[in-house]
C-alpha cells in the first residue's frame, strides 16, 4: 500500500520520539559496538524493537534494514523494504543534545519512497513521498538557490574539506555540522544549508530518508562523485554523497577528485 506508507512512517517515528523521550538525559545504558562501529544505548534497542514489531506487522511482504538489526539476505528478495535508523546521531542523544533524530524511509526497487526524518525534543519533523513534495510540520520547504561554492554553507565534517580530495584553489565553503546525516540532509531540503557532503563510505540507513526530503525539496542528491544513489544494495552502503541545489551540485562535481580506484 504505497499510498499509505508515509503515514504509518509518520506515526511509528512519533511513537518512537515517545521511546527516545523516556531515555534522554536519564543516563540511558549505553554499549560500544565491535569494529569501532559507535556506541548504542538501550534507547536505540527498544526503538528498534518497537519499529520493527510494528512495520513489519503492517507490512509483512516488506523486507528490513536497520543500524540495530543484525542484517540478512531476506531483504534482498523484496521488491520493498523499511530502511531504518532508530537514533541517528546517537552520540548526540546521549551528550543531551535535541539534534538527534529518527529517521524511518522505504524503498521500493533502489528509489526511496517515502521519508520521515524526525527530531521530537525540537519538534521537528520532516516528511516526503516520491513526486509529492517535501514538509516540515505539514509546510512546504524548499532548497537554496546558491550557486557559489565560496559562499555556500555547506554541512560535512571537516575531513571532507581536506585539500587533497579538491582541485587546486577552490575556495572553502563556511563548514557546520550536525551529528544525524539525516538531519543535515533534511536542514538542506529546508534550504536553512545549501549544501551536504560525505565523502567516505555511508551506511544506507544513515541517508535514505533523508535523501528523499533533499530531493523532493529540489536537491540534486547522488553519491559523492555523482553516482546514482540506489537502496537495498548487498552491503548496505553507498560512496558517499552529495545534496544541493542543483547549480551548486554542479559546482561541487566540477572541483571534487575522487581518490584513486574509486
Amino acid at each position: 500500500m504505497p499510498g499509505h506508507d508515509l503515514q504509518l512512517l509518520i506515526k511509528a517515528a512519533q511513537a518512537s520520539g515517545e521511546i527516545a523521550a523516556q531515555f534522554w538525559r536519564h543516563d540511558p545504558e549505553i554499549w560500544d559496538k565491535s569494529d569501532n562501529a559507535g556506541p548504542v544505548t538501550e534507547a536505540d534497542l527498544q526503538i528498534d524493537t518497537m519499529l520493527r514489531d510494528t512495520l513489519c506487522a503492517a507490512r509483512p511482504d516488506y523486507g528490513w534494514l536497520s543500524e540495530e538489526t543484525e542484517d540478512g539476505t531476506d531483504r534482498l528478495s523484496r521488491d520493498r523494504l523499511f530502511i531504518v535508523d532508530p537514533i541517528d546521531g546517537t552520540r548526540s542523544f546521549i551528550k543531551g543534545s535535541p539534534t538527534f533524530a529518527h529517521s524511518i524511509a522505504i524503498a521500493e526497487k533502489g528509489q526511496v519512497t517515502a521519508a520521515v526524518v524526525y527530531l521530537p525534543m525540537l519538534d521537528r519533523l520532516f516528511t516526503a513521498e516520491r513526486g509529492g513534495g517535501a514538509f516540515l510540520n505539514d509546510a512546504a520547504i524548499g532548497v537554496s538557490q546558491q550557486s557559489d561554492i565560496g559562499t555556500a554553507t555547506v554541512l560535512a565534517a571537516k575531513p571532507n574539506l581536506d585539500p587533497v580530495f579538491w582541485a587546486p584553489d577552490v575556495q572553502t565553503p563556511d563548514r557546520h555540522f550536525r551529528s544525524s546525516l539525516a538531519y543535515r540532509l533534511s536542514l538542506v531540503g529546508q534550504g536553512r544549508f545549501d549544501a551536504m557532503l560525505t565523502l567516505r563510505s555511508t551506511w544506507e540507513w544513515d541517508v535514505a530518508a533523508g535523501a528523499l526530503i533533499a530531493q523532493e525539496a529540489g536537491a540534486l542528491v547522488t553519491t559523492a562523485y555523482g553516482g546514482p544513489a540506489i537502496f537495498n544494495n548487498p552491503t548496505p552502503k553507498l560512496a558517499g554523497m552529495i545534496a544541493a541545489g542543483p547549480d551548486l551540485h554542479c559546482a561541487f562535481l566540477d572541483c571534487l577528485r575522487p581518490p584513486e580506484g574509486l
